[in-house]
């Protein structure tokens, strides 16, 4: 996959492109649905395959406000979306001045004169533009002259408990409630979070359990707070079982400490500070809870870790 950084650099192919466009949070089920249909059409047609995404999530600069926590940052993104098999991802730079443009100069700068495009794959709730005044049925309209075919795609149905269809708001809405299981469904994978791993108070060290403490961005979408099991990656590849803590460890802090995203590696011995991890959540094991003692916590965490073990084994 290219990867384009701006419309100077637009590839303009003679072949035109098929083209999906969306912030594409998270890559998940429903978006690789609409990708997969992408691609479809572009083979059909012979033509390639592209997505347009965007740098900042929209509302981040609308209503900052009230925008939600992202489930992947654009690293994460791009690497998702790079599996997906398209040909090309643009990244526009959304600022004040992209929330200004109006749903046709959109389309005449990114759809027709930058990638010439042929058919364009969009969700049948698709809205963009400013104001959202732009959606599938003006985008079909302003087609129709500009030579190319426009698709709505149904949203798809999740399973998860609560929700009728995929979409990131939903999977941040399962995170934020414990349902992993349900978040991880819709994803096509687990949850994952990535950071780099600092110092700590040491307490999980001093209690036998010595743990990366990974410093996660403050506008990433965290699983609710838990004893989770999942995987922990290191920078070169390697991938470790890890019993995995997120909360804000009431045994020691009565009102509350900071949030802390902790992950005991099993099996594992050595210096992981200053690394860039990446911590993949798979099973929610139980809630934080408050411990009367250190011994019934110590007791606790052993139990945790076997479970982790166990679920993990496979």
């Amino acid at each position: 996959m290219e990867v384009l950084r701006a419309t100077e650099a637009c590839p303009r192919p003679d072949e035109g492109c098929v083209v999906t466009i969306g912030f594409f949070d998270g890559v998940h089920l429903g978006h690789q649905l609409v990708i997969g249909e992408v691609r479809r059409l572009a083979a059909e047609r012979g033509a390639r395959a592209a997505v347009v995404t965007f740098d900042h999530h929209p509302a981040a600069v609308v209503r900052p406000e009230s925008a939600p926590k992202l489930l992947t940052d654009l690293d994460q993104r791009l690497e998702l979306l790079a599996a997906t098999g398209v040909d090309y991802t643009l990244v526009v730079p959304f600022d004040e001045a992209r929330s200004r443009e109006t749903a046709e100069d959109f389309i005449a700068t990114i759809l027709v004169d930058c990638l010439r495009t042929r058919a364009v794959v969009v969700g049948a709730d698709f809205h963009f533009g400013h104001g959202r005044h732009g959606d599938v049925a003006l985008m079909a309209s302003i087609g129709a002259e500009a030579g190319f075919e426009v698709e709505g795609v149904p949203l798809v149905a999740s399973g998860a408990v609560g929700v009728r269809a995929v979409s990131s708001t939903a999977i941040r809405h399962a995170l934020a409630s414990g349902d992993l299981e349900g978040a991880n469904r819709m994803l096509g994978r687990p949850h994952e979070m990535r950071g780099v791993v600092e110092k700590g108070d040491q307490r999980g060290r001093d209690l036998g359990f010595p743990t990366a403490n990974v410093s996660v961005s403050a506008d990433r979408c965290l699983p609710a707070d838990g004893i989770y099991a999942g995987w922990y990656q290191r920078p070169d590849g390697t991938v470790h079982r890890a019993a995995i803590s997120l909360g804000r460890r009431p045994t020691f802090y009565e009102d509350g400490g900071p949030l802390l995203l902790e992950a005991y590696l099993l099996d594992f011995s050595g210096d992981l500070y200053g690394e860039q991890a990446r911590v993949r959540f798979v099973q929610r094991l139980r809630g934080e809870e408050h411990f009367d003692s250190v011994e019934e916590l110590v007791d606790q965490m052993h139990r945790d870790v076997t479970a982790t073990r166990e679920l993990l084994r496979s």
